[in-house]
């Protein structure tokens, strides 16, 4: 049983840290300063906590990494200096949504 269960935690890992990766490469593309940057801190992250044995401190990592994953993936934007004083934002597909315009006082439905 405790076996199984270090078995599925190590996956997780495992695939956490892929996911994590794969996240960095796809938000930060073209960016070789913050690719290396978000590679040292999401390997130190991993190495820091490797030998890390109980399961609640362990599945409260894996939680925290999750929702860095989620955050960078719905929330950052790259952003190039083009001028001085301009900035152009690059953002990926993902990320851009449809936008329905703010209405101060919504419409009445009209009966037929």
């Amino acid at each position: 049983m405790a076996e199984e269960l270090l078995e599925i935690t190590i996956k997780n890992v495992l695939k956490l840290f892929k996911l994590l990766h794969r996240t960095r490469q796809e938000v930060f593309k073209n960016d070789t300063k913050a690719l290396e940057a978000a590679r040292q801190k999401i390997n130190e992250e991993f190495r820091n906590n490797r030998d890390e044995t109980s399961e609640e401190k362990i599945n409260e990592l894996l939680k925290i990494a999750s929702d860095v994953e989620v955050i960078l993936r719905t929330s950052v934007i790259q952003a190039v200096h083009t001028d001085s004083d301009k900035i152009v934002l690059i953002p990926r597909k993902d990320l851009l949504q449809d936008n329905t315009p703010y209405l101060d006082k919504p419409t009445k439905k009209q009966e037929s």
